[in-house]
Order: structure tokens, then C-alpha cells, then sequence
């Protein structure tokens, strides 16, 4: 992949200070890009808007959100913490696209990716409220992406576990004995997926060598969903 690929495109990363925000940025910039950081909650329509305006003209829309992931047998999960999940990680994506897709529309370019979540694709136990989250993510993506292909617009997600990130795989999980031995026993490559590959597969996604998606979800976990 070219150093420049991203040369000239301004993207927009919400919660750069979560989750794979802060590789996103490093390596967007790297590449080329003029990185617009965001670090609002997005948790209503007008602090939405007002940080797309702010952000004025935006080639790339990076949905990256994060919420700390519930471990609750489903039977007792709580309407609050359900609540809270989708207000999260779900409700701001229908805010963040109506605020942006219009100037998108109108120049019959851009592109959105949302960084979601393998959970998604596959089961896991005490995992039901953060799972439907995910799950929501992506049918929202396959549909939206659809929806908009014919103004040049290309919706897609990265569906990813098992991927370094400090909001999920902190140091301290990472040094456990139990998790080591999780990882060789439910991920194929063995290994945590970089925080670089990954960012660096999401800056292909964004660049202009990438047009031919539509409303997509890339597994990127190590060969987890396949397994």
C-alpha cells in the first residue's frame, strides 16, 4: 500500500481517545491524511450536528465507538444496562450519518466506516447485550451501505476481536496466563491481531483503491468466526 493513500482526504474519527482511535489517527496521518479528532460522547442530535459542522467538508467518516462490555447472563440483564449499551455504540450512528451523508450526497463522494465488532458473528457466553450492540452496528451498515452506493458513497465495517486495543486487550489482560492460553486455543493465528494491521487494512478501506465495497462487514480476528 502506498505512504500516500490517503493523500488530500479529510477524515473525521469520533472517540479518537477509545478503542482503536488512537492507532486510526497515527496511522491515517502517516498515510497521508488530515485527521480530524473527535472526542465527544455523541449522545444527542445537537452535539452530533455541531461536530460534523465544526468539522466542515469530510471525505471520510470514521465511526469508531466503544462502551465497556457487559458480562451478564442474560437473564439478568438489566433494561439499564441494555440502555446504555445501544446509547452508546448504536444510537450515534444513525445521528453521525444523517449529519454527514447530506454533504456526501451532494458531491457524489465519501466514504463511512464503522469499527465494529466480531461479537457479532459469532456467539459468546455472558456476552448477549454487547453482542445485540454489535450486531446492530452491522445490519445498520449493510443496509445504509446499499442505500447510498448509487451517490458514490461506500458504507463498510471492520468486525474485529482479538485485535490489541487498550479499551478491550489492556496490558494487564494481555499478561494473563489464562487469556495466553484463550488465545491459543480459540484463535487460529495464535496471536492478537496488531493495532497497525488493523488500522492499516481500515486505511485501505477509506482510500480511494477501496470503491468497489458495499455495505460490507471484514472479519479481522485471527480466524475467530472462522474457526
Amino acid at each position: 500500500m502506498s505512504d500516500n493513500m490517503l493523500k488530500g482526504k479529510r477524515i473525521l474519527i469520533t472517540h479518537a481517545n477509545q478503542f482503536m482511535g488512537p492507532v486510526l489517527c497515527d496511522v491515517f496521518k502517516e498515510r497521508g491524511a488530515e485527521v480530524i479528532r473527535d472526542f465527544s460522547s455523541l449522545n444527542n442530535a445537537e452535539e452530533t450536528e455541531k461536530v460534523i459542522n465544526a468539522a466542515g467538508e469530510i471525505d471520510v467518516l470514521v465511526a469508531n465507538l466503544s462502551v465497556t462490555a457487559p458480562s451478564t447472563e442474560a437473564s439478568k440483564v438489566t433494561d439499564d444496562e441494555w440502555k446504555n449499551t445501544f446509547a452508546t455504540i448504536v444510537d450515534p450512528l444513525p445521528r453521525l450519518f444523517r449529519a454527514v451523508l447530506p454533504q456526501m450526497i451532494d458531491r457524489s463522494y465519501g466514504k463511512i466506516l464503522v469499527v465494529g465488532s466480531a461479537s457479532a458473528l459469532r456467539g459468546i457466553n455472558r456476552a448477549s447485550t454487547y453482542s445485540a450492540a454489535r450486531g446492530a452496528q452491522l445490519g445498520y451498515v449493510q443496509a445504509v451501505g446499499v442505500e447510498v452506493a448509487k451517490h458514490n458513497i461506500q458504507v463498510n465495517a471492520i468486525a474485529q476481536n482479538f485485535v490489541d486495543n487498550p479499551t478491550y486487550f489492556p496490558p494487564e489482560v494481555q499478561a494473563n496466563e489464562q487469556f495466553k492460553e484463550r488465545l491459543k486455543r480459540e484463535v487460529p493465528l495464535g496471536r492478537l491481531v496488531e493495532a497497525r494491521e488493523d488500522a492499516d487494512f481500515a486505511a485501505y478501506l477509506c482510500s480511494d483503491m477501496a470503491n468497489c465495497f458495499v455495505g460490507q462487514i471484514f472479519p479481522i480476528c485471527g480466524g475467530w468466526v472462522t474457526r
